[in-house]
């Protein structure tokens, strides 16, 4: 009793079909690696050369474009200086676009090779980049409607350096604000007005730039003298003060061509008016235009030629007494007609009617 008991009890062997299943079932796996296997490979061997040539590339070309900035910059340096270096280059601002330029191109040089390896990679897995890419059309669409101003003040800093229109130490006139050029951005200029304010503007605000510093400025005085005076004299001395003027430091310098007399601008019946104009370095005109008076004035001064407003024009010497200046305003009661003086009369008693 107790042996079928525990025959009852032990557990039934497994069939013997169950080994040949998987038996089956690992042969089917083996199969199926090595029919794959050599996809596989190919596959991961592609991914990984992807990956490898798109950061090699983009290794390659950052590297050439910051040595080519840094070889603008010793350019710049060497040019500076020179004799006329500090005149025509300003390394600080060459600096700074070239580093700006930089800047922009490796970025978009990482995200044009980034971005075609990453796409490449979801190529080579058999994805359908279709769906993708037009998702990513539209994501593009959207956002560009919605920070078109962040787009707009962008697009135009780039431009704006790369069409060098101003730079760091510049006087420029942008419109909406005027003053000298602190900083150049992407997205914002930085200016410094003339009551030392700081300006921020955006890019994409400016439509119009008014650069004071780029090419050469011009400085130019007028000088009114009385019609009487001898236009020659007047010439001669002009002459003599800027022929002086031009021979000595800074002015030798700030100076870009000669002082001309352009002659009368003006003639009125108690003034005339002689124009007188000098190319001068960018930025240093009004300078030149006070130094040029004060040499002018005191020229005329010296040959004895009166400008206006020095001394009253019309009057030589001491001016005469007024003989009317002691006598006092005619009065509206010396006439006894007058309406005031009728309205101050007494008025006389009523007469008697009775008699």
């Amino acid at each position: 009793m107790s042996l079928s008991v525990l025959l009852a009890a032990s557990p039934s062997p497994e069939p013997v079909g169950s080994l040949g299943e998987a038996a089956e079932q690992a042969g089917n796996a083996a199969g199926w690696v090595e029919e794959n296997w050599s996809t596989w490979l190919s596959t991961g061997l592609r991914i990984l050369l992807i990956i490898a040539v798109a950061i090699t590339l983009r290794y390659l070309i950052r590297r050439a474009l910051t040595n080519l900035i840094d070889r603008m910059n010793r350019s710049a340096q060497a040019v500076e200086g020179t004799a006329l270096g500090g005149l025509l280059v300003n390394a600080e601002r060459r600096r700074q676009r070239s580093e700006a330029i930089g800047s922009v191109l490796r970025s978009v040089a990482s995200f044009l090779i980034m971005g075609t390896a990453a796409l490449m990679v979801l190529g080579a897995f058999k994805i359908n980049l279709a769906p993708l890419l037009a998702s990513a059309g539209v994501a593009g669409v959207a956002l560009g409607f919605g920070a078109r101003n962040l787009v707009t003040d962008f697009l135009s800093g780039v431009f704006m350096i790369l069409e060098d229109q101003y730079g760091v130490g510049d006087t420029v006139d942008a419109g909406v604000a005027s003053g000298e050029v602190i900083e150049v951005g992407l997205r914002v200029t930085k200016l410094r007005g003339d009551n030392g304010e700081i300006w921020y503007v955006r890019n994409g605000e400016v439509k119009r730039i008014g650069n004071l510093s780029q090419g050469w400025s011009t400085a130019g005085v007028d000088v009114t003298v009385r019609p009487t005076e001898d236009l020659e004299q007047v010439r001669k001395a002009i002459t003599a003060a800027a022929d002086a003027m031009t021979k000595e430091e800074p002015w030798s310098e700030r100076l870009w061509g000669p002082v001309e007399v352009l002659g009368l601008d003006a003639v009125l019946l108690d003034s005339m008016t002689v124009r007188v104009t000098a190319k001068t370095m960018p930025g240093k005109s009004i300078g030149v235009e006070r130094e040029l008076r004060w040499r002018i004035k005191q020229a005329l001064d010296e040959a004895g030629i009166r400008m206006i407003g020095a001394i009253p024009h019309g009057v030589d010497g001491e001016s005469a007494a007024d003989p009317t200046a002691a006598m006092a305003a005619p009065s509206a009661y010396a006439s006894a007609t007058s309406p005031q003086s009728l309205a101050t009369t007494p008025i006389p008693p009523p007469t008697n009617l009775n008699k």
